[in-house]
C-alpha cells in the first residue's frame, strides 16, 4: 500500500482519481473504476468524484528524457556517423 494519496500520471482515464485510488490501495484500477461507475448507477453522485479530482494532487510526470542518462560521448568526438556508420572526416 502506498503511503500518499495522488492522482495517477499515467494510469488515467479523465483525472486520474481512479487509478490513484487503486495504486494506494494496493488493486487494479478496473475494480476500483467498476465501483465508481456501480456508485454513479446505484444513485451517488458523480460529485464525489468532482470532489477527489480537485482534492487529490496530481503525482508528478516522469519525461522519458529525464531517465535516460547523457550520451557517453559528445557528438563532436564522434569518429562514425551513427545514420549511415560511415568515417566522419575532420
Amino acid at each position: 500500500m502506498n503511503t500518499q494519496l495522488m492522482r495517477s500520471a499515467n494510469d488515467r482515464m479523465l483525472g486520474g482519481v481512479c487509478g490513484g485510488l487503486a495504486r494506494y490501495f494496493g488493486i487494479d484500477a478496473a475494480i476500483v473504476r467498476l465501483v465508481f461507475v456501480l456508485a454513479v448507477i446505484s444513485g451517488v453522485s458523480p460529485l464525489v468524484y468532482l470532489v477527489l479530482w480537485i482534492i487529490m494532487p496530481e503525482e508528478k510526470r516522469i519525461t522519458p528524457v529525464a531517465l535516460m542518462p547523457d550520451h557517453p560521448r559528445p557528438a563532436e568526438e564522434w569518429k562514425f556517423d551513427p545514420y549511415t556508420g560511415e568515417r566522419i572526416q575532420k
